[in-house]
């Protein structure tokens, strides 16, 4: 499959490294890994503290520059909170400013848009990248997740065994979160 890598602008600038080992893992699993270079910023900052008018620009840059047909299947963000940006935030920022058109795009966008272990296990079929992490793993879920992906994330189950889109790392050791709550201010 040709994946269009959506690095993110938190991402490349906070941490890189999660792009580079995206692109490292697509690859290893045999996948061919494009850059989009126009992209920037896709204003889910601006949308999310009340900047709408200011991220429509940032959106339609988004759109032209993940909208490119037949160059790649999907695009892969390792970022659920960006990934649920594209497809919670971008047509409704253009509804609410009268580009119809621009919404429109802004949907084709986010159907193809996902994020990376979402496009492992719901699309690609994999469970196990072949990762040794030899701690104690807890697992919080976040708000982002809940409201954003296709299938909210599940937690870890007690056992390696007990579900395998959940342990897909050899080592580890789960244990469940005794503070299981919504995430700090979320809005159902």
């Amino acid at each position: 499959m040709r994946i269009a890598l959506f690095a993110t602008c938190l991402a490349d600038a906070l941490f890189p490294e999660s792009a580079t080992s995206t692109v490292r893992l697509l690859e290893r699993l045999g996948h061919e890994v494009v850059f989009p270079p126009k992209q920037t910023c896709c204003g889910q900052m601006h949308v999310n503290t009340g900047y709408q008018a200011e991220a429509l620009p940032l959106v339609r840059h988004h759109v032209e520059a993940f909208e490119s047909g037949p160059s790649w299947d999907v695009a892969v963000a390792p970022s659920g909170s960006c990934v649920g940006s594209v497809r919670h935030q971008h047509a409704m920022v253009a509804r609410r400013y009268g580009d119809e058109s621009l919404a429109t795009r802004a949907e084709e966008v986010a159907y193809r848009t996902y994020e990376l272990s979402e496009l492992l296990v719901d699309v690609l079929g994999v469970t196990d990248v072949g990762a040794y992490y030899p701690h104690r793993v807890t697992y919080h879920p976040t708000g982002i997740d809940d409201r954003s992906r296709a299938h909210p994330a599940e937690p870890l189950p007690p056992s390696p065994s007990a579900s395998p889109s959940s342990n897909s790392t050899s080592g580890r050791s789960p244990r469940s979160s005794q503070t299981t709550v919504r995430a700090c201010g979320s809005i159902p």
